[in-house]
Parts: structure tokens; sequence; C-alpha cells
């Protein structure tokens, strides 16, 4: 599932499990090739989340991020990785696998 995240839910939704986060935004040719493969893996049970840094330049900024796209894994609120610029599936599955 690609759940789109804001300052009201992001708390909240990346507090517990296993949560990837992409942090994007509209007018980078990287993230919207991204979003083919993030729905990919959502149809196939992994829970995604979305951060579109123009609107929420705050959850970016405190999170450190730089470029576009970049993702974080939290696991139980906490960063357990953080990499950036565009991942085939392959490449995403890899990292996601480290942590399950």
């Amino acid at each position: 599932m690609l759940v789109e995240l804001n300052d009201k839910n992001f708390k909240e939704e990346t507090g517990k499990g296993l949560k990837l986060v992409d942090f994007y935004t509209t007018w980078c040719k990287f993230c919207i090739n991204q979003e083919n493969i993030l729905k990919e893996l959502s149809d196939n049970g992994f829970w995604i989340g979305k951060v579109d840094c123009d609107k929420f330049s705050d959850i970016a900024n405190s999170n450190g991020i730089t470029g576009f796209p970049s993702f974080i894994l939290f696991k139980n609120g906490k960063i357990a990785a953080q990499f950036s610029g565009f991942h085939t599936k392959p490449q995403l599955l890899n990292k996601l696998m480290n942590y399950i």
C-alpha cells in the first residue's frame, strides 16, 4: 500500500513496524520513474509511505533530506537505513530484505 504522509500522520504511520518512506518531488524525473516500482512493491504487500517534499518540506528537513528521490527505512520509529537516488526493483528488494 502506498500511503501519502503529511505533518499530521508521519510519526504515527512510521512509529511501528518496518516502513519504507519515499521522499519525492513532483518535478523530479527520477521520482516520477521511481513511482511505478514503488507501486509494484506496495501491490506485493510492502508498506511504502510517500512524502511530497514541496508540500511538506519541514518533514524532509527534519530527516536530513537533500536530494530526490531519497528513502528512509524506519523500524519501530527509528531510522534503520537511509539511501538516495533512483533504485530498481531488485535493488530496493535487496535493501528491504536486510531488515525483514
